[in-house]
Formats: C-alpha cells, sequence, structure tokens
C-alpha cells in the first residue's frame, strides 16, 4: 500500500491533478475539486427552503414538489469552470463528485427523505454518442452514492435532438424543449417519488418538459 501511494505521489509530481474549480495541485484524497474550494463554491441551500428561487421558477407552469440546486452558477466563476471542464473536456469525476456532495446535503432535508428513484435528464442518443457521456446521468450517479437510490437511464428518453439552450431567449427555450421527451414504461413511475437532475437550471424549461412527460404517462 506504501509502495502504491508513493508511486501515486511521484506520479503527481510529473502529472498534476488540477482542481477543476482553482486550478491548483490536488492531493491523492481529492477526485477532482479541492477541498477548499469544496467549502468555498457558493452553496444555495435551497434544499431547505420551501418557497426557494428554484421553487419560484416552476410555479404555475408544472407540478414539482420541490426544485433545488447545488450551487449559484454565474459567469467566469470557479462554478463555471467546473461545468465547461464537465461538459466540454469530459472531466467525469467532476460531475460524480458534485452528486456525491449534494446528495450528503439532502439527506438533511425532509422533501428528499422519500425519494425512490433518481432519474437523469436524458441526451439524445445521437449526441450521447458524440460527447461519450451524459453529464446529467454523472451527477445522477453521485447522488445515488451518496443518497442509496437507484438511477433509472430507461425511463425517460429524448426523441429529438433539440439545439442548445444557450444564449436562448425564455419562450424559445420552452419551444426548443416541448414535446420532446417521451416515457417508455409508465408503469415503473407508479406511486414513485422522483428525483430529476439536470446539470444547470436557468429557466427550467428542461425540466419543465420532463415533468410533463412524466405526468403525461401517468394519465394516459
Amino acid at each position: 500500500m506504501k509502495n502504491i501511494i508513493f508511486m501515486s505521489e511521484f506520479l503527481g509530481l510529473l502529472f498534476p491533478r488540477l482542481c477543476h474549480a482553482c486550478g491548483r495541485a490536488l492531493f491523492v484524497h481529492e477526485p477532482a475539486v479541492c477541498s477548499t474550494c469544496i467549502h468555498q463554491l457558493p452553496r444555495t441551500k435551497f434544499h431547505l427552503d420551501p418557497e426557494s428561487n428554484a421553487d419560484q421558477i416552476f410555479w404555475g407552469r408544472t407540478r414539482i414538489e420541490k426544485a433545488s440546486a447545488c450551487f449559484y452558477y454565474t459567469r467566469n466563476s470557479k462554478v463555471q469552470k467546473m461545468i465547461h471542464d464537465l461538459k466540454y473536456r469530459g472531466h467525469k469525476k467532476i460531475g460524480i463528485t458534485i452528486g456525491e456532495l449534494y446528495g450528503k446535503d439532502l439527506k438533511f432535508s425532509r422533501f428528499y427523505r422519500d425519494i425512490n428513484m433518481i432519474i437523469p435528464v436524458p441526451l439524445h442518443p445521437g449526441k450521447k454518442r458524440k460527447r461519450g457521456f451524459n453529464q446529467s446521468e454523472l451527477i445522477a450517479r453521485g447522488l445515488s452514492s451518496a443518497l442509496d437510490k437507484p438511477v433509472n437511464t430507461g425511463i425517460l428518453y429524448r426523441r429529438a435532438a433539440s439545439q442548445t439552450q444557450t444564449r436562448k431567449s425564455r419562450y424559445s427555450r420552452w419551444k426548443n424543449v416541448e414535446g420532446i421527451f417521451v416515457v417508455k414504461s409508465p408503469k415503473q413511475l407508479e406511486n414513485k417519488h422522483i428525483l430529476l437532475v439536470d446539470d444547470v437550471i436557468t429557466t427550467g424549461s428542461t425540466i419543465e418538459s420532463c415533468a410533463n412527460a412524466l405526468h403525461l404517462s401517468l394519465i394516459h
């Protein structure tokens, strides 16, 4: 074991692993983000607030019991750097790390105690093949590890490829994802408390479209 640790530290000197938030060298026990950044990143604590800003996004739009977000996302911030490194540079450990961090927070919220299933927002199959992974699924895997709840990637399906939501207006974002999600096995959803997971929430259009598809599948 000592030899393995020594070799890891030696390789770290030659090829240092860097924190995806601040850029400093990581210690062996730090998978993707340094301990300092983990404590300094801007947590929202929305999971403790029954009327958080995230909840208010969906009021009057769709039936969502509770909405939360792990971090505040602002331009040129550490959080933006982490998300960009995850989505566009393929650093998958970031997604797992974010999920595990937030899962530990959600354990202390009464809104998430009876979760039965975690469903990540799906990518279109073509886009997933091109990227090689679904960043929301990685976050969901981290949440699953912390919350000890199963992830289901076979129920919700994106039947049409959508354009990127970046720089779109609120209405354009909604139209861009309207009706593009379908449910394959609605019986698996009966009497279930579902945790929907996306990497970034701006206007909430993607989550709204997913939630509507899940609700409609139980009506028909």
